[in-house]
């Protein structure tokens, strides 16, 4: 399908100005970013803007996006109470139904968000990924191998079959966390990472307690532990990272390893804030943001992520001028994509993928233009955005969605969660 957008604002993310002009795609390519021409092309539609925004669509760079069915379920505890008490024997009971209905039911969240694609650790990775190519939504897959389910053989083979499953889904090396892996299957992923020269992404240092166990286990933080088994030779990087030391960020500043912040979740656990303007002063630059799952957060809203990034910096650097919301927005959208290898799905520009958002800016929140990133950062919200566009294709516009019947996905999603967790 070939798609005109005119009469729009465009950012690119290629630099901080703001085009006038059109954007054009052909099948799930742009084909066209920049000012208005005259042109015979035809489209099979044509959008009139009306001065509206579009921005690289953002990019979620941690989340376990089935784990909707615990929305609200077990909020209000420490994380290991939260974890071994709640999550996991609850998310024992998952069929491969459950995982499908549930992820379609965050995906649609997702795209209400203006978010693209999703960087997922999850399991029933069948049903997972069936949900995704049915929506037509972009998704790499993290491996979640720990010791309560995986085998280092089996990552090995879902690595290979998922990054040729479909054009919308890829798969990246991972395992769940340090705590809950032990040291076998830790050198296990380290020897598949080198195999392959691949990228490998774990939980890192997400609460005091997890750096301290693991310093009582190996006598150092988890950073320094996968790096001295050789996971970082081929990139990749952590969620969370909360607790970091000094040598920890100059791990991942000569690593060229990426940072993916979860501030909603961390906030509300009370695992901490990430020290990210530190990590960035030890030469630390490549950052990312993830919701996390809704079991924690509670809500998939990059907007919401965004602001506490940014506000969280300022209140731990006791400084209004730390963080400033053109490093935020990079990190939520180009730097999710690259931390996710999604090299294509970057910015905006010709040969790049048909990846976008557009945002209403004819809402009272994002008036005056003073500074429009900015206005994203710290007024934008789920109500700007007017559609959101992956592959080429228009999958979320105006409140309705165009490849899921959302009252089927509300009805089984609650039946299935009662039968999960009970009235």
């Amino acid at each position: 399908m070939k798609l005109r957008f005119h009469n729009a604002k465009i950012l690119t993310m290629e630099n901080d100005s703001i085009i006038e002009g059109e954007l054009r795609t052909d099948g799930g390519k742009i084909s066209y970013v920049g000012e208005k021409t005259d042109s015979s092309e035809k489209f099979d539609r044509e959008i009139d803007l009306n001065g509206d925004l579009i921005i690289p669509g953002f990019k979620d760079a941690h989340t376990h996006t089935a784990m909707t069915f615990l929305r609200s379920f077990a909020d209000d505890l420490p994380l290991n109470d939260w974890l071994y008490q709640q999550v996991f024997p609850h998310e024992a009971k998952l069929t491969e139904e459950a995982v499908y209905v549930f992820t379609k039911l965050g995906n649609m969240e997702y795209l209400t968000s203006g978010i693209t694609a999703s960087f997922d650790m999850y399991m029933k990775l069948p049903a997972y990924t069936k949900a995704c190519a049915d929506m037509g939504f972009r998704t790499v897959l993290c491996g979640s191998i720990n010791d309560f389910g995986g085998t280092v053989d089996g990552i090995e083979e879902e690595y290979n079959t998922y990054n040729s499953y479909d054009p919308l889904i890829s798969y990246q090396l991972g395992f769940h966390a340090e705590y809950t892996t032990k040291r076998e299957i830790l050198e296990g992923m380290a020897k598949l990472s080198q195999k392959y020269k691949a990228p490998l992404y774990a939980h890192n240092s997400e609460t005091k307690a997890e750096v301290a166990g693991c310093k009582e286990r190996y006598g150092m933080t988890p950073t320094q532990l996968f790096d001295k088994l050789g996971m970082f030779e081929y990139g990749g990087g952590g969620f969370h990272c909360v607790w970091f030391d000094e040598r920890d960020m100059e791990i991942f500043r000569d690593r060229g390893l990426y940072m993916v912040t979860n501030p909603a979740s961390n906030l509300k656990l009370a695992s901490g804030i990430a020290p990210i303007c530190g990590m960035k002063r030890h030469g630390m630059k490549n950052f990312a943001i993830g919701t996390d799952g809704a079991a924690s957060n509670n809500c998939l809203d990059m907007f919401r992520e965004m602001f506490l990034v940014a506000g969280l910096q300022k209140m731990r650097e006791e400084d209004a001028a730390a963080c400033p919301a053109s490093d935020v927005l990079e990190m939520a959208t180009k730097g999710g994509a690259l931390a996710m290898g999604l090299s294509e799905c970057d910015v905006l520009a010709r040969g790049k993928c048909a990846d976008f958002a557009v945002i209403d800016l004819s809402q009272p929140n994002m008036r005056p233009f003073h500074n429009i990133a900015k206005n994203l950062v710290y007024a934008g919200s789920k109500q700007n955005v007017r559609m959101t566009v992956v592959n080429g294709k228009i999958l979320y516009e105006n409140g309705e969605f165009t490849t899921v019947d959302k009252n089927e996905i509300y009805e089984r999603a609650e039946k299935i969660a009662r039968e999960i967790c009970g009235d």
